[in-house]
């Protein structure tokens, strides 16, 4: 009884217990259910309020969705602006931008798949043979090349620098091979059609990635393309539209439409016939006495204006590698000058009222105090004698230069012309990385040197400024290359610039007495300068032969020097001054260091100024080998070959046509003799250029608009287009050139010879200090 009232008080219990976990787990189940309840609840608003929240402000994470979305439809391409143009003072160009082609190959076989015929490159072993000669590549490098981007699962390859920067002509060879997958992409690069030519001026610029947009633009490194960068860069445009998903344009595409602005075009003051004249002759100069240095400038002695400039080494911005000398040395260089220095000592002295060129002084050495090393002439301190300070110019003595500056004028009066003449400063011309050189006047030994160009520097564009004052009656001119800057759609200037005088350190009448010195110098008795005497024109100026320090002393020994000539012509009313210098040449015996200057200044001035229609004012002097180029476009052929036959003109008749349509000199213009006139018919074709110099042979691709690439300097040996090939425009002229030893050159070198021979005076510029 008891045991049944103990299992029924347990089983109830245990229905009690039951119930009990029950209901617990029941509650469990609601408040899981609710709060998982809230949790979709929270995350659905949160979902909703995020899209509401989106489309009321229309971003997301900082991002516009509309302009999300117009950037997924839009497309657009770029339009390429022009590099501005630089020509020279005459509108001949001399940088612009030309057309060249990046060669790429599409590796990957999905290009194919929508065409029958294979659209990549799929057989790499048979590219790499045939393309390898064309680029200059080894095929075996060329081949694992291409087979390592197929492996790594590239889409496509470029070549490096051979398959970059392809002319026309190269790009219509790779094609001629019919290798599917290869393909060409257009871009723009500078330029330069006369090579070698004012490198120093011009400069170079070529192709540079853009870091922000990763795209290839033409920048200036050096020279005017570097300094006038921003304004010889144009603007590129652009045109956008919006499109579907099938790339093809929407009924209301948005198109947008940037026209492209181009770069400015800059004109230099140089002339490119002055220029190339200058450039020829010293490369002949640099192969036959192989200078260490030689540096030229032509500047108009009433403006200013810098008509050429040129230095060796030099460099072909085309293909600036392996550059020796990046410096410009007319304006970057200080040395010390020598005596071409001496002009401006005179100048001082006479200016100063402390000259009588009559009086007359012991040459030969002189000292001022046992304390401070003897100063002496350069004939090893013989001197000559007693001797007027008017003789002492002229036979350049180093004695009587110190003398001025010691007893008659004193130093430190001597140092207020030279602040007058800016020796202590740069010109200012508008070029880049000018250098000052130094007046170094310390000492009292240092200004007596400094008297006759030793121990203190300058540069060269530093003594032609100086020189303006001198043949422009006392007038110092601001040198300057930068003509004008012209707007390249309008052809309306941006700027010009004028000619400037900067001060008047001498007077006139000092002026045309230093001109009177300078005359004895080049004609007279006992001038140092007969070398540099002109046929048609008469000269004057100042020779210098400058030691060269090194390690705190100065070299010995035969030409260890810089050999220079300040000249300017006319005498009695110069129109151009010319300063050339040659450092170190390799002279035969029987020659001197001033034989490869005078050989620069006499070719370069006399056809310099006889091309620039300055009257020759020599009584007996030749005729005038120019002449005035008549209307050719138009007539029949023979009856304008037959005039010129008469005149006695050098013409080149360019294919067989009858007509004459252009010619490679303007009507109207002045042209040489011994000029090439270039005469274009109605049906052209390749003539034979074998013989040709380098300004002929761009003359003619200037005029047949040729592409035209050049090796070496000289004169034309082969040639790319045979004679008698039918030409069209844009087609690759491709020319070898070698320069010979000179008959003309050597026959004027052995005329300096004979004259320096037969006077004592001439053959001293040797050793002058």
């Amino acid at each position: 009884m008891v045991l049944q009232s103990a299992q029924r008080l347990n089983k109830h219990r245990g229905i009690t217990t039951n119930l009990g976990d029950a209901m617990m787990k029941n509650k469990r189940t609601h408040f899981m259910a609710g709060v998982l309840m809230c949790l979709f609840v929270g995350a659905f608003l949160i979902i909703v309020g995020r899209v509401l929240y989106i489309q009321a402000v229309g971003q997301v994470d900082g991002v516009s969705l509309k302009e999300w979305a117009e950037d997924k439809r839009t497309s657009t391409y770029y339009l390429n602006s022009e590099r501005g143009k630089i020509l020279d003072s005459n509108g001949m160009t001399l940088a612009y931008d030309r057309m060249n082609y990046r060669l790429y190959a599409i590796l990957d076989e999905e290009y194919s798949s929508q065409s029958k015929e294979p659209k990549h490159l799929h057989d790499p072993e048979k590219a790499a043979e045939l393309l390898a000669p064309v680029l200059d590549l080894e095929e075996d490098a060329l081949l694992e090349r291409i087979e390592e981007r197929i492996e790594a699962g590239q889409d496509q390859i470029e070549f490096g620098s051979a398959g970059r920067s392809l002319s026309l002509d190269e790009k219509e060879e790779i094609e001629a091979l019919d290798i599917p997958g290869l393909y060409f992409e257009k871009e723009p690069s500078r330029y330069y059609p006369n090579g070698v030519f004012a490198s120093h001026i011009l400069g170079f610029a070529r192709n540079e990635t853009m870091e922000d947009s990763n795209e290839e633009v033409i920048t200036g490194i050096t020279g005017i393309e570097k300094v006038k960068n921003d304004i010889l860069s144009g603007e590129d445009g652009y045109v956008s539209y919006q499109k579907d998903k099938y790339q093809k344009k929407l009924l209301d595409p948005k198109e947008i439409v940037k026209e492209p602005v181009d770069g400015q075009q800059i004109f230099l003051t140089i002339d490119q016939k002055v220029q190339i004249l200058l450039e020829d002759i010293m490369t002949e100069v640099e192969e036959e006495y192989e200078p260490e240095r030689m540096t030229a400038v032509i500047m108009k002695a009433k403006t200013g204006e810098i008509v050429a400039m040129s230095n060796r080494p030099s460099y072909d911005p085309n293909n600036p590698v392996d550059v020796v000398n990046w410096y410009n040395d007319v304006i970057s260089t200080p040395y010390e000058p020598g005596s071409t220095v001496k002009m401006f000592t005179w100048a001082a002295a006479i200016d100063s009222g402390n000259y009588n060129g009559d009086e007359t002084y012991k040459s030969g050495s002189y000292q001022i105090n046992p304390t401070v090393a003897k100063i002496n002439d350069h004939n090893g301190g013989k001197g000559w004698g007693k001797i007027t300070f008017d003789e002492g110019f002229a036979r350049s003595s180093n004695v009587a230069a110190s003398k001025l500056v010691w007893e008659k004028m004193g130093p430190e009066l001597f140092l207020e012309y030279l602040e007058a003449f800016d020796f202590d400063k740069i010109t200012g011309i508008d070029l880049p990385g000018e250098v000052s050189g130094r007046i170094l006047y310390n000492w009292p030994r240092e200004k007596l040197t400094t008297a006759f160009g030793q121990g203190s520097t300058v540069t060269p564009i530093q003594q032609v400024k100086a020189a303006t004052a001198i043949a422009n009656d006392g007038k110092m001119m601001q040198p300057y290359v930068i003509k004008e800057i012209v707007d390249s759609d309008t052809g309306e200037a941006v700027e010009s610039t004028s000619p400037t005088v900067v001060s008047e350190p001498i007077t006139s009448e000092t002026a045309e007495q230093v001109r009177g010195l300078l005359d004895s110098v080049v004609n007279g008795e006992n001038g140092t300068g007969k070398a540099f005497k002109l046929d048609n024109y008469s000269v004057i100026g100042k020779t210098g032969t400058a030691q060269i320090a090194k390690d705190g002393n100065y070299l010995s020994g035969e030409n260890n020097n810089i050999y220079s000539f300040l000249g300017m012509a006319p005498k009695d009313d110069p129109e151009l001054i010319m300063y050339v210098s040659v450092t170190q040449p390799k002279t035969e015996d029987n020659e001197t260091g001033a034989t490869p200057v005078s050989y620069i200044f006499r070719n370069v001035l006399e056809n310099s100024l006889n091309y620039l229609n300055i009257a020759p004012d020599k009584d007996d002097h030749d005729t005038i080998q120019t002449f005035e180029v008549p209307e050719f476009a138009g007539k029949s052929t023979a009856s304008v070959e037959k005039e010129l036959e008469e005149l006695g003109v050098q013409s080149t008749v360019i294919g067989d046509g009858d007509q004459i349509t252009h010619a490679n000199v303007q009507p109207g213009e002045q042209m040489f003799f011994n000029d090439r006139l270039i005469l274009l018919t109605d049906e052209p074709t390749m003539p034979d250029i074998t013989g040709w110099s380098l300004r002929d042979a761009i003359e003619l691709a200037s005029l047949l608009d040729l592409e035209i690439e050049h090796i070496g300097n000289g004169y034309v040996v082969t040639q790319s287009i045979k004679k008698g090939t039918s030409i069209k425009k844009g087609d690759y002229l491709g020319i070898e050139l070698e320069s010979p030893i000179d008959e003309k050159k050597q026959k004027s070198s052995n005329d300096d010879n004979e004259q320096e021979t037969e006077d004592e005076d001439t053959s001293t510029v040797n050793n002058e200090p």
